[in-house]
């Protein structure tokens, strides 16, 4: 397929974004873009919420790990559907109790002002670093299929590509990403759909015999027994469970939707639907995963494990190319299916990239305006909150563009397992402040909870690096998030006022 093609395509799909966000826009004030004016529909919010939380990562991680992992990822995406029913049922009804613009806030009237400070930090940093990570993932499948061959730079694509969201985003903020999540998961479920319908048909397997040959060579394992194991199910289900709560039900990016909508109960219906929406689509993603292996041997492709630095590590060769992991989707969607195929791949690749950078830049510009430079309490008019609120949006979108530069620099091959790494790191601590504030009565010093969140995090770095001296055989995995929480839930214990 021609690069001036895909690129072509790209440009009719953002013009459509544009007429959207021109349509949904009009009118536009502060309180549109930080909550939608509390007016969005919760069916239209749970089904764009859905672009948000698979993102362009689940779209090329999720199935290129099957490889690797199986369908183990089936364990964290049970526990993801636990986390969403905590989230509907304990946090939202907090948050409508308070009428609250920034979930932030909460801190505030809980504890003080420099832990809802603290907080709104944590989740600045938290979000800034997962929604690059996610990006830069897509932005560089992109620079390697169609721009690189177009003589554009890695730094280029990536400037225009944040123009682009600007440009969406920079009127009606939540009232208008509403509308374009909406749009973009459609495109991306589709497209997930086709590629799936066509390998099924290339490869004349029924689904029932595709599952029989994903078996035979152990794709379908879902559930890990060893205890010692970092991919141990009941691990994966518990921290599965914690990521949903941290990285949904107290992130201001995936709860600022669910605030805009206007009753608790359709907020909550919105909550619930999405964790089982997911669990189907996740499920759908690791059953392409499946057939995109066995595409791959069709083609000549196989899986060969050599010892790298010391360590053992596995390769998908296909023309003495590596595809394993993060790469076999992009290669085998756009070099060995028909055109059409690699068009609806594009499509479907930008309309994961979209979702999770618009909100996350939408959310970020809000947490910054006010939590912590407190627009709303400043004796500023209208005019000058509005000039103030879009300046910090174009800084933010400076330092998404930092952000993925510096991930370019890392290139890690299974972003989704990075990801997951680093939230553990970043989220912890919000994680341990809400729940000290929901399941204890106690006050604490304020002046140092900011303490405390910088030094769970850094224990728990320590206890990742020394896991084997500390634990033996015991394997630490994506529970990391849970202990950062304790860790900050006990500092915050260590402070408490009598």
């Amino acid at each position: 397929m021609s690069p001036f093609i895909l690129l072509s395509i790209i440009i009719i799909y953002f013009a459509l974004l544009l007429w959207v966000a021109y349509k949904t826009g009009k009118g536009s004030d502060n309180e549109s873009f930080f909550i939608g004016n509390r007016k969005s529909n919760w069916m239209l919010v749970a089904f764009g919420m859905i672009g948000t939380s698979l993102s362009g990562v689940t779209f090329v991680s999720v199935p290129g790990a099957v490889g690797k992992d199986s369908f183990s990822y089936l364990q964290i995406t049970l526990g993801y559907l636990i986390g969403y029913i905590v989230v509907a049922y304990v946090l939202l009804p907090l948050y409508y109790r308070l009428k609250l613009t920034s979930i932030y806030g909460y801190l505030q009237q809980r504890m003080g002002q420099l832990s809802y400070k603290s907080g709104a930090w944590i989740f600045i940093v938290s979000r800034l670093v997962g929604a690059t990570a996610r990006l830069y993932l897509v932005v560089n499948i992109l620079q390697i299929t169609i721009l690189d061959s177009l003589g554009v730079p890695f730094i280029v694509t990536t400037l225009i590509i944040l123009i682009m969201i600007i440009l969406y985003t920079y009127e009606g903020g939540v009232k208008t990403i509403v509308w374009t999540d909406t749009l973009q998961t459609s495109c991306m479920l589709l497209g997930l759909i086709i590629c799936t319908v066509y390998m099924l048909n290339h490869l004349d397997l029924s689904v029932g015999q595709s599952l029989t040959a994903m078996n035979d060579k152990g794709y379908t394992k879902i559930f890990e027994f060893d205890i010692n194991s970092p991919g141990f199910f009941i691990k994966q289900i518990l921290a599965g469970a914690f990521i949903t709560i941290t990285m949904t039900g107290i992130d201001q990016e995936m709860m600022q939707k669910s605030l805009s909508v206007t009753k608790l109960k359709d907020s909550q219906k919105n909550m619930v639907t999405l964790g089982f929406i997911l669990l189907g689509v996740i499920s759908l993603f690791l059953y392409m995963g499946g057939l995109l292996y066995l595409f791959g041997q069709s083609e000549g492709g196989h899986i060969t494990e050599i010892i790298k630095d010391g360590i053992p590590k596995k390769e998908f060769l296909l023309n003495g190319k590596d595809i394993f992991g993060d790469k076999i989707f992009p290669e085998v969607a756009l070099n060995h299916m028909p055109g059409f195929i690699s068009i609806i791949f594009i499509i479907a690749l930008i309309s994961a990239l979209f979702p999770s950078a618009d909100g996350a830049m939408t959310a970020l510009t809000s947490s910054i305006c006010i939590d912590i430079v407190g627009m709303k309490d400043k004796p500023w008019d209208t005019k000058k909150k509005e000039k103030f609120r879009k300046n910090v949006h174009l800084i933010v979108a400076a330092s998404f563009l930092v952000m993925v530069v510096i991930f370019k620099i890392i290139n890690d091959n299974s972003m989704i397992g990075l990801i997951l790494k680093l939230a553990g790191f970043t989220y912890g601590p919000l994680l341990g402040l809400f729940a000290f504030g929901i399941f204890t009565k106690y006050k604490v010093v304020d002046k140092l909870v900011p303490y405390v969140c910088i030094a769970a995090p850094i224990i728990s770095y320590f206890i990742d690096k020394y896991q084997a001296t500390l634990f033996g055989d015991f394997k630490i995995g994506l529970e990391l998030l849970i202990i950062n929480g304790l860790l900050t839930f006990f500092g915050l214990w260590l402070i408490r006022k009598k």
